[in-house]
């Protein structure tokens, strides 16, 4: 469910106005989804962001849909929460396996690489999705306020993982999302699940199609739902697409 993904909690810099509230991962505040970043400052240009004010390692990964500690690791970071405004972070794979410092452009044979990685990666997947929860779809996707898709249910019904893949957040820092659990399942592939009453899972843990991994609540917002997105290649699409019947 992706965010404007300002990312806000116990550490000075989490804060988002997420995909102006994640307004990165999941969209503005008012409209219950994660937004886009702009697209001037919040794109890759050869393979590198550009920090921008408000942002955070978090924030960043969940834009390009990287982990936390892949980002640390390709930029030579000593503390994934001390970035600077204006600080390139490398935000796609370094041709080798050293990566480069932050702020040091690859040659140009790798950004013509890259470049195309970039170009031709925004094809559907081939995945298909299980519901989260059963539910009536009471806010549908449209691209531009909703990112995902609203359904109503119970407190503590159980949200399952909709796919196999791995935890890359699960925590209550995102102002707006309540309790929020994002799984990545490959490469150009995540999900997002917000609201939640309580976490079953933790940063890092496999999860299997079906698993529980929070239940529903109404933390973050009004009236027990699920906001649920999916995210290809850091863009939003209608889940509906995916979901199986």
């Amino acid at each position: 469910m992706i965010l404007e993904w300002k990312l806000y909690g116990m550490l000075r810099r989490l804060g988002i106005c997420l995909i102006s509230c994640m307004g990165l991962l999941l969209g503005g505040c008012q409209s219950n989804t994660v937004a886009e970043a702009p697209v001037m400052s919040g794109s890759a240009h050869n393979g590198f962001y550009r920090v921008q004010r408000g942002d955070t390692l978090y924030r960043i990964g969940l834009r390009f849909n990287q982990n936390v500690n892949t980002l640390v690791r390709w930029n030579n970071l000593a503390n994934a929460n001390e970035i600077e405004v204006g600080q390139l972070i490398r935000v796609r794979k370094p041709a080798s396996a050293s990566g480069r410092p932050a702020g040091v452009k690859p040659p140009s044979g790798r950004v013509a690489r890259e470049s195309e990685v970039v170009a031709t990666g925004t094809a559907a997947p081939d995945i298909r999705l299980q519901w989260p929860v059963r539910g009536t779809v009471i806010s549908r996707f449209n691209g531009q306020t909703q990112k995902g898709i609203d359904i109503a249910g119970s407190r503590g019904t159980p949200v399952k993982a909709a796919a196999a893949g791995t935890v890359q957040y699960a925590g209550d820092e995102l102002r707006g999302y309540g309790r929020l659990v994002l799984i990545k399942h490959s490469n150009s592939t995540m999900t997002a699940y917000a609201y939640n009453d309580s976490l079953k899972v933790r940063n890092g843990q496999s999860v299997q199609m079906g698993q529980t991994i929070a239940t529903m609540g109404d933390s973050g917002t009004t009236g027990v739902k699920l906001h649920f997105e999916v995210r290809v290649n850091s863009r939003a699409v209608n889940p509906l697409r995916y979901l199986s019947d």
